[in-house]
């Protein structure tokens, strides 16, 4: 599968830590973010004040993104002192105030720089998952006040492959990576038609039509392998589907229809979000039916909660007589936030739950807090790197969760 490079997106990217100096109106009344001057390897060292355009973020890892559409003067802030080194400032209008000061200082800044497009200004707090993922995804660190070689070329390098992991953090910024499998539009709309079928019949002709991978020997793979191939068969449909619609225009008599255009606009962004859980969650059954583990899916446990997996099954949940030591239960959520805390009230009988996810670099704060839960986290093998070392230890694979779940099941 082709995936292709953060170089077809980005010139170049670059990270520090803020000072009160550049947020803080109580410490300093200026507009400027410092520390900056590495980036005139990217924005161009001129002679005079220079407007461009930027478009200011603030992340967070619980809402969505703040951003301001805006400019900025890249300038040398030493100009009349000749004697000295240049050095490269962007100074930010009053108009940014109302995101770029949601900052505090210590949070961290990222500079990049698109192909095409505005640079992107993005600041979030320290030590949060969105830090973490940006950090991973970029190859920066978040420590010193000033760029100086925290940044990449990448007009040098490709930097990180667009997999499903790099495309998901690209979209928590508004950036849309999409790639799709167009020669496997005909076999689509052959099996399909032009319409989207049932997230399960999906997943099945994905898990079908996949990369070779073997679920005996690596879970972790198959897993991936399969929710990557359904992602891009997906946007491949959903292009197609999309494209008629849009072709045949929304009017009303000779009224544009608006209502109509944000109502299809809003189902085609519900039917992502909702069809990435059901995938995962059928990727993982088929997973767990081939190593022939007993499960049930969905089923009603304490207070009409439904945990995701149960194994082996409500029968032998309701059994006083059945050790808790062998049931065992596993949440899916291919994103957590705050909503991994639902999982702990799902079995009660069972003490140390687990929750699998797809999410990377989920931040300390809130692994540690899943570590008091006794929440064990599991994901794919391939996801830990994007952890800091700390964390790593402490997270399963989804084959070590298999190997525990056979162990109980013996």
């Amino acid at each position: 599968m082709k995936r292709g490079y953060l170089s077809e997106y980005f010139v170049g990217v670059a990270a520090k830590t803020l000072a009160a100096t550049e947020v803080d109106p109580e410490t300093s009344r200026g507009h400027e973010y410092q520390g900056v001057d590495a980036f005139r390897e990217f924005l161009g060292s001129p002679d005079t004040k220079k407007k461009i355009d930027v478009t200011y973020i603030r992340l967070d890892d619980d809402e969505p993104p703040l951003r301001l559409e805006l400019d900025g003067t890249w300038y040398n802030s030493r100009k009349n002192q000749p004697h000295r080194e240049p050095e490269y400032r962007l100074y930010y209008p009053a108009t940014a105030e109302e995101v770029v000061r949601k900052a505090r200082a210590g949070d961290t800044l990222f500079f990049c720089k698109p192909k095409a497009g505005p640079l992107l200004a993005m600041s979030c707090a320290a030590g949060s998952a969105i830090e973490q993922q940006l950090c991973w995804l970029f190859g920066l660190h978040a420590t010193g006040d000033r760029f100086g070689d925290n940044k990449r070329d990448l007009r040098r390098e490709r930097g990180q492959e667009l997999s499903f992991t790099a495309r998901y953090i690209l979209e928590l910024i508004e950036i849309e990576a999409i790639i799709t499998e167009d020669e496997w539009l005909e076999a689509i709309l052959k099996k399909f038609g032009s319409k989207f079928p049932s997230t399960s019949l999906f997943s099945e002709f994905a898990r079908k039509h996949a990369p070779e991978t073997s679920v005996r020997d690596d879970p972790d793979h198959a897993l991936t392998t399969w929710i990557e191939f359904e992602e891009r068969l997906f946007r491949t449909l959903e292009r197609h589907i999309v494209s008629e619609r849009l072709a045949n225009g929304f009017m009303s008599g000779k009224q544009a229809d608006v209502e109509g255009f944000i109502k299809f606009s809003l189902s085609v962004q519900n039917r992502r979000k909702s069809r990435a859980g059901s995938a995962l969650e059928n990727h993982l059954a088929a997973i767990f039916t081939a190593r022939k583990l007993k499960f049930e899916r969905g089923v009603r446990t304490e207070n009409n909660n439904k945990p995701d997996f149960l194994f082996p099954g409500a029968k032998e949940y309701a059994s006083s007589a059945f050790s808790a030591n062998r049931l065992m239960m596993l949440g899916a959520k291919s994103t957590c936030k705050d909503r991994w805390r639902q999982v702990l009230t799902e079995a009660n009988r069972i003490k140390r739950k687990h929750l699998l996810t797809l999410e990377p670099g989920i931040s300390e704060n809130q692994t540690s807090e899943m570590r008091t839960k006794s929440l064990q986290l599991v994901l794919p093998k391939n996801l830990h790197e994007t952890y800091k070392p700390a964390q790593q230890g402490y997270l399963l694979a989804l084959c070590e969760f298999v190997n525990l779940v056979e162990k109980a099941q013996r």
